[in-house]
């Protein structure tokens, strides 16, 4: 999909500690009033809403993170109980421009993708220089001293870019450490990004332990 195919102004759904990138799929499971009008929008429409993180979780109105990412709904299913279980395709990453007039239960925003047009290129990923064998070697590493199940084999199977997006997106990792692995514009700094964000886990682990 070309760049310009993209809607400048967007629905925007803020979830904590929920990030996802392009040619990534986030199962969504959704219930509250503003987010199933949403979603019955979107599915009127292009079925494309946006994703990024709140900085807060109180009750007045959110302020969220300036970069998330576009999606496109690829299925949709209606519980008996009137939920929505969908699943999000990543496109391409945005930066958030100004707030829309609030005409719906959810908020719009003016987004440009112009930063993150290297999103559409799937053939970067050969072009990264990165020791994939130690990241996945830090990654088992993490997983294992916080006791994560997860499935090595196919992790292993993933390209560096995915591979990176995928951890990222599962890990239990603070909301501003997820925050700077989808703000990263390069998949060479967001793989860099995550390795950093691994070791200092592992780093913190290990003397907590010895503190103990």
């Amino acid at each position: 999909m070309k760049k310009n195919n993209f809607p400048n102004k967007i629905p925007i759904f803020p979830l904590s500690n929920a990030i996802f990138f392009p040619r990534t799929t986030l199962p969504l499971n959704i219930f509250e009033d503003r987010y199933i009008q949403l979603v019955n929008d979107c599915m009127k429409n292009n079925r494309m809403f946006g994703m990024v993180q709140p900085k807060n979780r109180g009750n007045t109105k959110q302020e969220v993170y300036g970069i998330g990412c576009l999606g496109k709904i690829v299925s949709f299913q209606e519980t008996e109980d009137r939920r929505f279980i969908i699943s999000l395709s990543g496109m391409i990453r945005f930066r958030i421009n100004k707030e829309s007039n609030k005409e719906k239960l959810y908020r719009t925003f003016e987004v440009d993708y112009s930063e993150f047009l290297t999103d559409l290129d799937k053939k970067q990923d050969q072009k990264i220089n990165y020791n994939k064998n130690s990241l996945l070697n830090n990654i088992k590493a993490y997983f294992r001293k916080i006791n994560y199940p997860i499935n090595f084999d196919e992790l292993e199977k993933l390209n560096l870019d995915l591979l990176a997006s995928t951890v990222a997106m599962i890990s239990p990792f603070s909301v501003e450490e997820k925050q700077k692995i989808v703000e990263a514009v390069k998949i060479e700094d967001k793989i860099k990004t995550l390795d950093e964000i691994i070791n200092f886990n592992l780093l913190d682990f290990q003397e907590n332990k010895t503190i103990q």
